[in-house]
């Protein structure tokens, strides 16, 4: 009869049989498999793993402008922490006695005594306070870079106009939060610049004095670097990385566009898997990082020592302010000499109030862009493929106009040096720069426009009749010809235009009538449109499918 082994003794002529039990895992897995488990924002840490691993990113250059972005922030962040621990932020009076011999016994305020502490005693504490500033310095370029791009390829359009809006946002922040930290060292440069915030602040009607109160805590210099302190290191800073998330969860959403290409459609996402993706990523922020330790170690920025305490009776002479807000300084400068009038008992300077009311005008434009050319254009379909800006020759000239307006502000912020280095008169730079502000941007759209248009018939040709060979052949009638070489699939695909807008016509209601508003939406879109060269579409040519396409792009 057979025994059951599993319940019987062991013999002394049988081996003592245990069972195997499983390893327990280890405390890293149990931890791993946690987080995966974990929900945020209603899914799953696991589930949204799975999709990153999912996801294609295009490759192209101007992807990278958010990564040096992305190291800009973490520098600014890290430094700013470690700056906290020694920075005091208060306007007393107090003796410097520190390491810096030249201003032995010199009345400073506390927020100077302790920058001087931390560049002269703090072992480390120049190249961090260095590194701070360069990485503010090159934040808002970065910024500046993507907005270009995003404008000059269409990446505003739908679904992406709300992405637009929050980059302009994270620029407009990342400016407050420079000017904010600028003013801290409390040396003679920034006391000259808080000088100049205090007399524009005046010079609003009604309101002006009491904000200049409001910020200022009384009189000039006040407790100033007790107000712009908290803003500096906290609201600005949260506000900052609640946007960067905000554009990276939209991100996330909306999947990145893509330029045309071969096998690129408005379903689909041609490039490298996302972790191949990230790895690049990462390299590019830890060389942008590295770049800006060895730039703070090597090229000396902001030195306060030299520009000496602020004084509220002194300005150095050649003073400016760093770059992204030179373009606010050179609007001042522009304004013609006597624009102020009395008005309800009261002064209305506009040599305050034009420059304040333009470059907010301008700015608001950049914000609501999107929105305004999806009115002027009627498309409001979603768009995952760009456009090459020479496709788009208004919105280019357009693009150019902003730039060079923007450009010829910015200069005018160093008409002063100009007119130095160059032995110039004052007075002639601000007059030729008067003169470009308002016919630079003209010029800027006449002559993008123009080559795009140029460029457009290029692609016409190519698409047409091929690259010319200089091959000149005789034919059996005795015409003689020039050979050319048809140009490849893929640079077909690149360079036609699949769909090509077309400007809007007027259609009355159901009374027969045209409102004014829409008279004036078909004649902005007939200027947007009409003159431009349609350049053919590609036919779809008979290829085996990319290997690495991504999967069909989902619909929301």
């Amino acid at each position: 009869m057979p025994v059951d082994r599993r319940h019987a003794e062991p013999t002394l002529d049988e081996p003592l049989t245990t069972e195997r039990r499983m390893p327990r895992p280890s405390m890293s897995d149990r931890l791993a498999r946690g987080i995966r488990n974990l929900t945020f924002f209603g899914h799953r840490v696991g589930d949204v793993e799975a999709e990153a691993r999912r996801r294609t990113v295009p490759r192209h250059w101007t992807n990278l402008f958010g990564v040096v972005t992305l190291a800009c922030i973490v520098v600014l962040m890290v430094t700013g922490v470690l700056l906290m621990f020694f920075y005091t932020p208060s306007s007393d009076p107090t003796t410097y006695t520190g390491g810096y011999l030249p201003l032995h016994g010199a009345t400073v305020s506390e927020a100077f005594a302790s920058t001087m502490f931390i560049t002269f005693d703090l072992p480390g504490g120049l190249l961090i306070r260095q590194a701070h500033h360069w990485a503010g310095l090159l934040l808002p370029a970065a910024i500046i870079m993507q907005l270009l791009t995003t404008f000059f390829t269409g990446g505003f359009r739908r679904p992406r106009r709300g992405m637009w809006v929050l980059l302009f946002l994270i620029f407009v922040t990342a400016l407050a939060t420079g000017w904010s930290g600028y003013a801290l060292p409390d040396d003679l440069l920034s006391g000259t610049g808080l000088r100049i915030t205090e007399g524009i602040t005046l010079g609003i009607p009604v309101v002006g004095t009491w904000l200049s109160y409001l910020l200022f805590g009384g009189e000039f210099p006040g407790e100033v670097i007790e107000h712009l302190y908290p803003l500096h290191v906290a609201v600005f800073p949260a506000l900052l990385l609640l946007l960067v998330a905000l554009r990276g969860l939209a991100a996330w959403q909306h999947e990145p566009p893509q330029f045309p290409g071969l096998g690129r459609t408005e379903g689909n996402v041609v490039g490298d898997p996302l972790p191949v993706a990230a790895a690049r990523a990462g390299g590019l922020f830890a060389i942008v990082t590295g770049l800006l330790v060895l730039v703070s170690a090597a090229v000396t920025v902001n030195p306060i020592w030299l520009y000496g305490p602020a004084d509220s009776g002194s300005a150095g002479a050649g003073s400016q302010p760093d770059w992204y807000t030179g373009f606010l300084d050179g609007a001042l400068r522009l304004v013609p000499p006597g624009w102020e009038f009395e008005w309800l008992d009261r002064t209305w300077t506009l040599a305050v109030l034009v420059p304040l009311a333009v470059v907010t005008a301008y700015l608001l434009l950049v914000a609501v862009y999107p929105f305004v050319e999806e009115w002027i254009t009627g498309d409001h379909r979603e768009h995952h493929l760009l456009e090459r800006p020479r496709n788009a020759p208004t919105r280019t000239g357009i693009g150019v106009a902003a730039v060079v307006f923007y450009g010829v502000l910015w200069l005018a912020g160093s008409a002063d040096l100009i007119a130095t280095h160059f032995s110039l008169t004052f007075e002639g730079v601000i007059l030729v720069l008067q003169v470009l502000v308002v016919l630079g941007p003209v010029l800027g759209f006449f002559v993008a426009h123009r080559v795009c248009l140029a460029l457009q018939k290029k692609d016409r040709e190519l698409l047409l009749h091929g690259y010319e060979t200089g091959r000149i052949v005789r034919l059996p009638g005795g015409e003689y010809v020039e050979v050319h070489r048809p140009i490849s699939e893929a640079e077909r695909w690149r360079i036609a235009v699949p769909d090509a807008p077309r400007a809007l016509t007027l259609r009355p209601d159901e009374r027969g009538r045209v409102s004014v508003a829409q008279r004036l939406r078909v004649r902005l879109s007939r200027f947007f449109f009409e003159d431009r060269i349609v350049v053919g579409a590609a036919e779809p040519p008979a290829v085996k499918p990319l290997s690495h396409a991504g999967e069909a792009r989902r619909v929301e």
